[in-house]
């Protein structure tokens, strides 16, 4: 038999290469930037809300008061009548805005 008959004869079978291993690939990417997801982007949104984003940063101190106040009076703390007033007191107090 030539050498060029057994070549072919050799290619004929199962393919050289990666095969089914072929699909872990994208899989261990998906995973890697999965993971990085997960570790960066919670610190990523943990430093937005010290910096200022979402729902409770860099709040002036007169409006956080406001939201304590609603969330206790929202958890049953207080009653409707007292809320009513110490809303009024801390609008009372609160700094006038700058004029621009």
């Amino acid at each position: 038999m030539s050498p060029s008959l057994i070549a072919a004869a050799h290619w004929i079978g199962p393919h050289p290469g990666f095969g089914w291993w072929f699909l872990f690939i994208p899989l261990f990417w998906v995973l890697v930037i999965a993971v990085l997801f997960a570790v960066f982007g919670r610190r990523w949104r943990r430093a937005a809300l010290a910096n200022g984003y979402g729902p409770h940063g860099r709040i002036n101190p007169g409006r956080q008061a406001e939201v304590t106040l609603a969330e206790r009076f929202a958890q049953g703390d207080i009653d409707e009548v007292e809320y009513r007033k110490r809303l009024e007191v801390l609008r009372a107090n609160a700094p006038l805005p700058p004029s621009a």
